[in-house]
């Protein structure tokens, strides 16, 4: 199914922790967002000297892209809140270059390769054009509420 939009209608979090603009597609199992490193978009407050992202902010920017594809699964199935993941880890992930290039567009597609109750295994790649600039596999769980509520409780004690 290909759905335009934006990412962060299907995201939990609030600026400056939104780090894709626009969903392009979305289905059962893929997805593809997109953001750009200009000056002006979201990822201004991370852009070097140069206007250059550093490339380990890929592996958020992928993580995101799997939080767009949970938001859209979530608010099929008639979600009203959009509850956040999270990232256990991944393998092979690896960046072309130290630095995504400046005034890029930065295509992110990442499918699911297993799904399992609330944890989920998905591959992907971030491309500036027809350069492949990082790819890898991410792990990803899905929190109950009553999981959410223990570690926001955590989180708040001194």
């Amino acid at each position: 199914m290909t759905i335009k939009g934006c990412a962060a209608d299907f995201l939990p979090h609030e600026t400056p922790m939104v780090l894709v603009e626009q969903l392009i597609a979305v289905d059962e199992e893929s997805v593809h967002c997109r953001v750009t490193t200009a000056k002006t978009g979201v990822l201004a407050p991370f852009l070097n000297q140069q206007g250059e992202l550093p490339a380990w902010f890929g592996v958020e920017i992928m993580a995101q892209t799997v939080g767009v594809w949970s938001g859209w699964q979530a608010k099929r199935a008639g979600a009203i809140l959009i509850h956040p993941g999270m990232l256990l880890g991944g393998r092979g992930w690896r960046a072309t270059q130290p630095h995504f290039p400046a005034n890029a567009t930065l295509d992110i597609t990442m499918r699911l390769l297993m799904r399992d109750d609330r944890m989920g295994s998905f591959e992907g790649e971030i491309h500036y054009g027809d350069l492949l600039l990082a790819s890898g596999r991410l792990n990803t769980y899905q929190p109950n509420e009553e999981e959410l509520q223990q570690l926001m409780s955590q989180g708040n004690q001194p």
